[in-house]
């Protein structure tokens, strides 16, 4: 049997998954690049500058994450919210992978001892639980952001990738015929 920690991490590690299959099944419904770098006004950035911050935000939390701050001194936070000449979309899902895979590795390893251990950002201490829980919100505030920039600039039909408006009823009798209760 597991400890409390395990069961955590794996949950934490489900959510996090869970959140990334989300955003990924949004944005391959743009089939073209220009609804990826579409800023649909004044006060919002393009789905292209989300991805480049949570990416650029996932790499620097969770790379080294138990033995460096977790603002590393190479991010440049500022320059990920601005898209450059090099930042297509090939690029901007590259550091995507990135940033996805340095966190869900990292997340993977901690151990039951790193539970009551603390870690810095920017600094500040944090707590390993917390900080896992700093960046799991962190990650789901954007996340949320993509899915509704994809369903805003994406002409056409929309695939749901949680439960479609209207279907709730059905939805919750199938789990329930599922599940037998």
């Amino acid at each position: 049997m597991g400890t409390f920690f395990d069961a955590y991490k794996e949950a934490t590690l489900r959510v996090f998954k869970q959140h990334r299959t989300w955003a990924e099944g949004a944005m391959a419904q743009l089939e073209k690049d220009d609804d990826f770098f579409r800023v649909p006004g004044p006060r919002s950035h393009s789905i292209a500058v989300t991805v480049k911050h949570l990416s650029g935000n996932l790499r620097s939390r969770w790379l080294n994450f138990l033995t460096t701050d977790g603002e590393k001194p190479d991010r440049d936070r500022d320059n990920e919210f601005v898209i450059l000449a090099e930042n297509t979309r090939p690029d901007l899902m590259r550091r995507w992978d990135e940033g996805w895979s340095i966190a869900l590795d990292e997340i993977g390893k901690l151990m039951d001892a790193d539970a009551n251990k603390s870690v810095t950002i920017r600094g500040e201490a944090h707590s390993i639980p917390l900080a896992i829980q700093r960046s799991l919100a962190h990650t789901a505030y954007h996340v949320g952001q993509i899915l509704y920039l994809c369903r805003l600039v994406k002409e056409g039909d929309w695939k749901w990738l949680t439960i479609p408006p209207g279907a709730s009823s059905a939805f919750n009798q199938n789990m329930k015929s599922q599940y037998g209760k």
